[in-house]
């Protein structure tokens, strides 16, 4: 179980400002949708949150320990686009190399990874055989084969159709309710929200963060007063 803490995080590419004084809880057994318009810092907070990128300002714990004495515990899942899907190999080698710096690496792991997805059945199908929500899957099985506490997931429901986005959220829900850590940014709104815990509303800092009901309600009252709030 373990719990990831960001506090007053601040990054700037050059001058220009991406992120600023973002502080978020992640709690053990909680799924997380974080939301925002293009450009609003999504990817950027999540490498911060698995320690690819540092913070300029600000610090990022788990539990009580710093992120960069504690990195493996945070795995990171790149969007779907940032993958060749043409390269000559399987799902169960795809999913194997999730495990390269793990410290105990089996094949059993990686069959785990593929049972937990529901993809065992494709283990020896190439990647170029499968559809764009099976390919999907494969990426989080491999993700899941670091054997974290808390999974990062960048955009895993863009371009899926809804039954695949559904399926994808019932995965992503399932390793939640088994006492992980598990955030996924997305560009949903609305009802689609109600299937998390918590929400956060992400433009370069955060507008709300808290239980659908209530980053709606608080949403609700910014664009109430004029400002503008993401979509």
């Amino acid at each position: 179980m373990t719990n990831l803490i960001a506090n007053s995080l601040s990054f700037f590419y050059g001058k220009e400002c991406v992120l600023r004084d973002v502080s978020i809880e992640l709690y053990s057994g909680t799924l997380t949708a974080l939301v925002g318009p293009n450009g609003a810092g999504k990817s950027t907070l999540l490498r911060l949150l698995q320690g690819q990128s540092l913070p300029h300002q600000g610090e990022i714990f788990l539990d009580t320990v710093p992120l960069q004495n504690n990195r493996h515990q945070v795995a990171l899942m790149p969007q779907r686009s940032s993958i060749n899907w043409n390269f000559p190999i399987t799902v169960e080698e795809l999913v194997a190399l999730g495990q390269v710096n793990a410290a105990n690496k089996s094949c059993c792991e990686t069959e785990a990874s593929l049972q937990r997805v529901g993809l065992s059945a494709l283990a020896k199908k190439r990647l170029d055989a499968l559809s764009g929500g099976q390919q999907q899957r494969a990426l989080l099985a491999k993700t899941l084969a670091q054997n974290a506490s808390v999974f990062l997931l960048d955009e895993p429901c863009a371009a899926l159709d809804p039954p695949s986005r559904v399926q994808f959220l019932r995965i992503a829900r399932q390793l939640s309710d088994a006492g992980l850590t598990v955030v996924v940014s997305s560009h949903d709104w609305g009802q689609a929200l109600n299937a998390y815990d918590n929400v956060i509303t992400l433009d370069q800092t955060v507008l709300a963060f808290g239980t659908p009901e209530n980053v709606r309600s608080k949403l609700d009252s910014i664009s109430s007063m004029g400002n503008h709030c993401c979509g």
